[in-house]
């Protein structure tokens, strides 16, 4: 299990590039106005601060981040220039948090890298060309986005030229990528991993509701990797442990609200059956976009059941928030990543010879204006070791930054 620790974000330097595509007239005046990647593409606004971002109207899915003038070091000051690619297969907020963090880290370690950025929107084509244009283009790393990049990067490029690290991706071994979390991939590949093991997921729950009776799970059917790595584990634990699992699944991502709506006073009513006060159940939020967007409702109905969150970065300022997370946050998880490229690029590891990369321990996140507004108490170890706390007013307390290693 690899261990990491997060930095405070310091400014941070990217260097895109994409000479083949793109003119080198255009500016960020330019891009500011035109901001053509704007709808999938977002960052930190400290990286404005440094760094012209250019897009291309007539390739809205292509990327380009220069520094601007004044901030130009020579490549002797920095090292060998590294190009590196990051692949989206859509817009999130969990990319934007993403790369982020990677680009501070590469700055903190003073690694002199470009980085394009292309959407290739899940495009088996729009895929194909762009490795075809990494390979022709030299580039030396790639930074597979989310488990979707992640899983057609796997498909179509294991034992390619270029390594590949992915990032906001779900866990390997459950999805069959990996055989283990010790081994490396002997590819191409170094896998990291959003996912808790199963087991110290249920541990956190069970730590947190000792006397637990009903464990509802809420999923996106068309998330597999959140099905597969997340829900389908953990329930299938639960129930060894004799805890009733409810598992609410979202049919329709763009009716989730709608279905939400249905779903969790279905699962009140099933709960309420051993449990009538419900002072022994939880609804337990997976880490799909479609589902955990919709906190609001799903607040709404859970009324004063606990909703716990797999994604810290669900638990936010305000009373739109889940009342506890434990898990790895976005940030994390890109922290250890950009290590892993880093490592990778300056040839002090082989990506085939990296373990599966899982944070620990994990990030644990409390609203405290959630816990009073149900009556909840919150376990002191939750509070005392949380790296993100909201007051009861709803506003941050605790925001504790890892310290780098």
């Amino acid at each position: 299990m690899m261990i990491v620790k997060l930095a405070p974000r310091p400014t941070f330097v990217i260097r895109g590039i994409l000479a083949a595509l793109l003119p080198l007239s255009l500016t960020a005046t330019a891009a500011a106005e035109n901001r053509p990647f704007s709808a999938w593409f977002k960052y930190g606004g400290e990286i404005d601060a440094t760094w012209d971002v250019a897009g291309d109207p007539a390739r809205p899915t292509f990327v380009s981040i220069r520094r601007k003038s004044a901030e130009i070091q020579s490549a002797d000051q920095r090292g060998t220039l590294r190009r590196v690619l990051v692949l989206y297969p859509r817009s999130s907020s969990a990319y934007d948090i993403a790369i982020t963090k990677i680009l501070s880290v590469f700055e903190s370690k003073g690694q002199n890298a470009e980085f394009t950025v292309i959407n290739f929107e899940l495009n088996h084509v729009r895929g194909k060309e762009t490795i075809q244009f990494a390979e022709k283009s030299k580039f030396d790393l790639i930074f597979a986005m989310g488990s979707e990049s992640t899983a057609w990067l796997y498909d179509n490029y294991r034992g390619g030229d270029i390594p590949v690290v992915s990032v906001c991706s779900k866990d390997p071994v459950e999805l069959g990528q990996m055989k283990d979390y010790d081994s490396g991939s002997r590819t191409n590949f170094a896998f990291t991993s959003l996912n808790m093991p199963v087991e110290v997921q249920l541990a956190y729950v069970m730590e947190f509701k000792p006397d637990l009776k009903n464990l509802a799970i809420l999923v996106d059917s068309k998330n597999i990797s959140a099905v597969q790595t997340q829900a389908e584990p953990v329930a299938a634990r639960a129930r060894k442990q004799g805890i009733q699992v409810y598992m609410g699944t979202v049919q329709n991502p763009a009716k989730a609200s709608e279905e939400l709506a249905q779903i969790i006073p279905d699962a009140v009513r099933t709960m309420q059956k051993n449990d009538f006060d419900l002072s022994k159940s939880i609804f337990l939020i997976t880490g799909s976009t479609t589902v955990f967007r919709e906190i609001k409702t799903i607040n709404e109905k859970a009324g004063r059941i606990p909703v716990v969150s797999m994604i810290p970065e669900i638990v936010t300022a305000g009373q739109n928030t889940a009342v506890l997370a434990v898990g790895i946050s976005f940030e994390s998880n890109a922290h250890l990543a950009a290590v892993y490229g880093t490592d990778i690029l300056s040839g002090r590891s082989d990506p085939g010879q990296l373990k599966v990369g899982i944070v620990s321990p994990p990030d644990i996140a409390v609203s405290f204006l959630k816990a009073r507004e149900i009556g909840l108490r919150v376990p002191f170890r939750f509070f005392e070791t949380a790296t993100f706390v909201y007051d009861y007013e709803g506003q941050p307390a605790r925001t504790v930054g890892r310290k780098s290693n």
